[in-house]
């Protein structure tokens, strides 16, 4: 396990391509002086040990010494010490609609990142409750296992596309099924399932499986994204859209928000269906849920001391500026031999 203090330092690292784009400004300038002065051959002749690679070399090596110097300042931690602590809260599993129709761009930027930005957010207002994630179309995949852990509950989340899952469709009935395994028996903590989806359900399921997770114990809340007039599905490549998906009579399918969907499965399983449409709205309403549930205590193994590393890239990035300083930009003998850009010697 490993923290970043100072995250903002990232910002330095724009340093590197404006030292790339100095450097070949340099040497565009360098060419067109010297086209000026002299024809190629006699330049060779004037300045025969002038080394191109290690020019570039140059530049390499202090692209990396600024690299090195921002991580440093960024100061990576690495977690030496495991300890066993007690918490109190709910065990939560959100279940993320991955289909194709979550592509619709109803609502900005489209379905699924407005899924993945009210997840974020309500993981976010977390305090001590313990998160896993599922992923499903046509099937449902487990992406993380109940842990306290949130920022690998978050880089999980951010990874999920709409190309995860070979199978299409969406059974919100798998969801449900896979979600049930989720929960510890022995553990009689507080079980919430929130599903986020455009309601889209091509099975006929559902319902039957809510009530099966109601008798567990397991409380239904249902995020509902997009729009009810609807919209396209993009086909996209490269970010520009090609086409928008069409039916077998060749007409452009319009995918809606089926909220009557989402709601009776929230009913069937005592929980209650909340319009994903206000992210601020939608986690006012999940946190509200949350307090007002009982919280269980549990054990939960967490990094209780961490050891900084900037010293290590520090070190590193003063080397390489050394090197960078006694780095002549001339060749050398061993140069000479590989003759790396067919120079004639």
């Amino acid at each position: 396990m490993f923290q970043l203090e100072e995250k903002i330092w990232f910002w330095t690292l724009a340093i590197i391509p404006v030292i790339i784009v100095l450097f070949l400004l340099l040497q565009f300038w360098r060419y067109r002086t010297q086209k000026k002065f002299a024809d190629k051959e006699l330049l060779k002749r004037l300045s025969p040990n002038k080394s191109l690679f290690k020019s570039i070399l140059k530049v390499v090596v202090l692209s990396l010494a600024f690299l090195c110097l921002t991580i440093a300042l960024v100061n990576p931690k690495v977690g030496t010490k495991l300890e066993t602590v007690k918490r109190e809260g709910v065990d939560i599993v959100f279940a993320v609609d991955v289909s194709k129709s979550m592509l619709a761009e109803d609502i900005a930027p489209n379905r699924l990142e407005k899924s993945k930005q009210l997840v974020t957010q309500i993981i976010n207002n977390l305090a001590s409750d313990r998160v896993g994630i599922i992923a499903y179309a046509g099937k449902a995949f487990p992406q993380l296992p109940i842990t306290t852990d949130y920022g690998s509950a978050k880089m999980f989340l951010n990874n999920m596309n709409t190309d995860m899952l070979s199978s299409q469709g969406t059974a919100i009935n798998e969801a449900i099924k896979l979600a049930t395994t989720y929960f510890d028996n022995e553990e009689q903590t507080n079980r919430v399932l929130i599903i986020i989806s455009d309601g889209e359900d091509h099975s006929e399921d559902a319902l039957a499986y809510a009530e099966q997770a109601s008798e567990q114990g397991i409380k239904i809340f249902t995020i509902g994204v997009g729009d009810l007039k609807g919209g396209p599905i993009p086909i996209k490549r490269n970010g520009i859209v090609l086409n928008y998906k069409k039916d077998n009579q060749g007409e452009t399918v319009i995918t809606r928000l089926n909220e009557d969907t989402l709601k009776k499965i929230a009913e069937e399983a005592n929980g209650a269906y909340i319009n994903g449409k206000n992210t601020n709205d939608v986690v006012e309403h999940i946190r509200e849920i949350l307090n007002g549930m009982d919280k269980t205590e549990f054990e939960a193994k967490q990094f209780a001391d961490f050891k900084d590393q900037f010293q290590w890239f520090l070190g590193l990035g003063i080397f390489l500026l050394l090197i960078d300083v006694f780095l002549l930009e001339r060749k050398t003998g061993w140069l000479k031999k590989l003759n790396l850009f067919n120079e004639n010697l």
